[in-house]
């Protein structure tokens, strides 16, 4: 195994940990933020306490957010310098940005919430719960512009090997910053609304239906139901931007070999790329239809493209459809859970809340099934269209030194994620109401 691979697993390793986390964190951010508007507004002491019990979870996520983030600033480094030395001028102030206006403003104003609820007016308590909420969004904005000019670079030259910024607004607005932040928060949303919910189940099955527990339950699924809409919407949104400046990544993603019209869209399958098929089950024109609602509409196919620009197709094609699947199921299920709530009948579904915490890792598993879509998709190219995935990765890393650090990660992280649910299942087990 050669260190540009052992690099590239390496990293993708770091960043699938990592990213569960900051998943986590945006849609946390949400619901403080709104339980602690209506404990505001209301002067109802149970949402207070769910605020508080929603703080205490989201402390904990956000300690291991920032722990395995430090990792990946580390990599960009030592694994793959020749990227950070091209990349510089335009990283560092995307980055520097979510430094200063995002990062710190949801770090300083969480530690109000953790220890203030006490110390400071009800006024500024729900000020700082709407900061953190602020804070954490434009963080995640921050960087996915980063990571979005990787996929559809804009405002730059270059000059003597390396990308300048010309223009702060062209790279941070580039075509696909906006349909990939609407698709990232909302996955977010969607996994805290499982937790919200499926924590309330987890309640109200060990008959401790209180107002709390009610409150919770509800909010989870009313999220759960209408967030997956969205999100819909917003993959749509973001599968035609993809059509339009990431062609190839666009057929890998449906196994789309041919130019023409009419093009298929699979629900399941499989690639055969050696034999440039794809087998499965599909819609006839489907795919042609969503682009622009005509089901003869042409789109470009694989062998319109250098077969060594391919990126591995099968898999983005797995991933893609995995992501898509559990969406229509997260459709399927939020609103049946909508029917049931709206039934009067959601407490007495035990099954239906006895589901609900397994939903969760597979919230998870939509979110880096999507992950490994978009950057698997764009292979071989590290910055799309520009850089090649081995033309970034540092010269003087050995092998060894590669296996000896990822061997150092496995085994921290496997360490750091037994410890994040021994806690987070002891804050569950205490209760909302525990202090």
């Amino acid at each position: 195994m050669d260190a540009l691979l052992l690099a590239r697993l390496q990293f993708a390793f770091s960043i699938g940990f990592h990213i569960l986390f900051p998943m986590m964190t945006l849609g946390m951010t949400l619901f403080i933020a709104l339980m602690e508007s209506l404990h505001f507004i209301k002067k109802e002491a149970f949402y207070g306490r769910i605020t508080d019990f929603l703080v205490r979870l989201l402390a904990l996520v956000f300690v291991m957010g920032v722990a395995s983030g430090i990792v990946m600033e580390f990599s960009f480094g030592m694994n793959w310098s020749s990227f950070s030395r091209a990349v510089g001028d335009v990283f560092g102030p995307l980055l520097a940005a979510e430094g200063i206006f995002a990062f710190f403003l949801e770090s300083v104003f969480l530690g109000i919430l953790i220890f203030g609820r006490k110390r400071v007016s009800p006024r500024l308590y729900w000020l700082a719960a709407l900061l953190v909420f602020i804070g954490g969004h434009l963080s995640a904005f921050w960087i996915l512009a980063a990571n979005s000019w990787m996929q559809t670079p804009a405002g730059y030259s270059i000059q003597e090997g390396r990308y300048i910024l010309t223009s702060f607004s062209l790279a941070v607005f580039n075509p696909s910053t906006l349909p990939r932040l609407l698709h990232t928060v909302f996955a977010s949303w969607i996994v805290c609304a499982l937790i919200l919910a499926a924590i309330g189940g987890y309640y109200v099955r060990r008959g401790l239906a209180g107002k709390e527990v009610r409150v919770m339950l509800k909010t989870g699924i009313i999220f759960f139901a209408v967030v997956p809409l969205l999100q819909l919407g917003t993959g749509h949104f973001h599968a035609i931007q993809v059509i339009d400046t990431q062609p190839l990544k666009a057929a890998a993603m449906e196994g789309h070999f041919e130019t023409g019209p009419g093009a298929p869209l699979y629900i399941v399958g499989w690639v055969k790329e050696g034999a440039q098929k794809t087998v499965g089950l599909y819609v006839p024109k489907f795919f042609s239809f969503l682009y622009n609602f005509d089901f003869n509409s042409v789109l470009k196919g694989l062998n319109d493209f250098p077969q060594e620009l391919w990126p591995p197709v099968n898999l983005v094609f797995q991933s893609y459809h995995v992501m898509v699947g559990l969406g229509m199921l997260f459709i399927a299920l939020g609103l049946y859970g909508l029917y049931l709530l709206w039934r009067g009948q959601i407490e007495k579904k035990g099954w239906y809340l006895w589901v609900l915490p397994f939903l969760i890792p597979l919230a998870h598993v939509a979110h880096e099934a999507g992950w490994v879509t978009a950057e698997v998709g764009r292979q071989p190219w590290l910055i799309y269209g520009l850089m090649k995935t081995v033309q970034g990765v540092s010269p003087v890393v050995s092998v060894g030194e590669i296996w000896f650090s990822f061997l150092v990660l496995g085994i921290l992280y496997a360490v750091l994620f037994v410890f994040f649910l021994l806690f987070a299942l002891r804050l569950v087990r205490r209760g909302v109401t525990s202090g």
